[in-house]
């Protein structure tokens, strides 16, 4: 615990006569209650460990709350003006329904890729990220040249392995 200086405020008495007064002032200046409780319990946070006499603390109490006061109005006007020049608009949630049938196709196409072999799982999921033969030839050990008919026969495999799955759920 932090020792309090010997010439520190009574926090406590300095609370109880200040406080109703700051909250006022700070109501008054917000217009909003729980902007007020805040930038008043703030102030007080700010206070703690500070040795000043008791006027000289409520003086700086209520500075430290209009200057807290101020620096929110700065950043709501920023953030207002932001979100004027680009406004945020929330994405359209797909239905439950929609959602539902989603998760159980990917679902099914992760047990169908489980099903196959792991080289053409990989050419597949390599070509389906956009990389080129030649990089998927590299990575897979196999001919640049046959890389199309791997992949031809992957598909195959898969959409072989798939419509059963999809057949059987």
């Amino acid at each position: 615990m932090k020792a309090v200086p010997t010439n520190a405020p009574d926090y406590d008495a300095l609370f109880r006569d200040v406080y109703p007064s700051l909250f006022r002032y700070l109501h008054r200046l917000t217009g909003d209650h729980d902007q007020a409780e805040d930038i008043a319990q703030e102030s007080f946070v700010r206070l703690l460990g500070r040795s000043l006499p008791g006027d000289e603390a409520r003086l700086w109490l209520f500075t430290v709350a209009t200057n807290l006061f101020r620096d929110g109005a700065r950043t709501r006007k920023r953030r207002e003006r932001l979100l004027t020049a680009t406004p945020w608009k929330p994405s359209a949630l797909p239905a439950p329904d929609v959602e539902a049938e989603r998760k159980y196709a990917v679902q099914q196409v992760r047990r169908a890729l489980e099903q196959i072999p792991e080289r053409d799982r990989q050419m597949l999921l390599m070509r389906e990220e956009g990389f080129k033969y030649d990089e998927i030839a590299r990575v897979a050990g196999v001919a640049p040249g046959s890389v199309g008919t791997l992949l031809a026969r992957a598909t195959r495999r898969f959409l072989a392995v798939y419509d059963g799955e999809r057949e059987d759920g």
